[in-house]
């Protein structure tokens, strides 16, 4: 069997890059995962060398006319992520399970405040300033879980849990996060 991409898969494969990089940023990961996915779809009897080309070539391609930027994709991934309230160690989970490698995810999260998302958090949430009622134990025990959870240091949670509501909107105002 042939280990060359025909024309026709090439064509595809540059159809299919075009397609899928108008609709959503991705990764070069992203990229190579679901040219690869579809082609063993659309192609009967493609091998395996033939999906490899194929994927490279998809990727060559979006490289080629400048739609395919995994530094940039890190950095307004970072952003938007800081902006919904997730943490750092979530944010690099995230960045490097698209296959962003880590020295990107670094420089990426160096421009991120913990305590900022954390805050955002807390609103999106309820928790701590935002609170309407005062709460038992067993709530704020709750309370400092969720921020466990969701990737924030113990200090972090019990800095926000007491602080005041305008503290709060002051750090949220004061943010350089844009």
């Amino acid at each position: 069997m042939d280990q060359t991409p025909t024309p026709r898969m090439l064509a595809w494969a540059r159809n299919s890059t075009i397609y899928r990089l108008e609709r959503k940023m991705m990764t070069e990961k992203q990229l190579f995962d679901a040219i690869t996915r579809k082609a063993k779809q659309k192609f009967e009897d493609i091998s395996d060398a033939q999906i490899k080309a194929v994927a490279d070539f998809a990727v060559q391609f979006a490289y080629d006319q400048n739609a395919l930027n995994d530094v940039a994709f890190a950095e307004i991934s970072t952003r938007s992520a800081m902006r919904s309230g997730k943490s750092r160690k979530a944010i690099g989970y995230k960045l490097a399970s698209k296959g962003i490698d880590s020295n990107t995810v670094m420089t990426a999260l160096d421009a991120t405040n913990d305590l900022f998302a954390a805050i955002i958090f807390a609103r999106k949430r309820g928790f701590g300033p935002f609170r309407r009622d005062e709460p038992d134990e067993k709530r704020k025990a709750k309370e400092l879980s969720a921020f466990a959870r969701n990737g924030f240091g113990f200090e972090i949670g019990k800095a926000i849990f007491h602080m005041s509501r305008q503290e709060a909107e002051e750090l949220l105002q004061s943010s350089p996060v844009v």
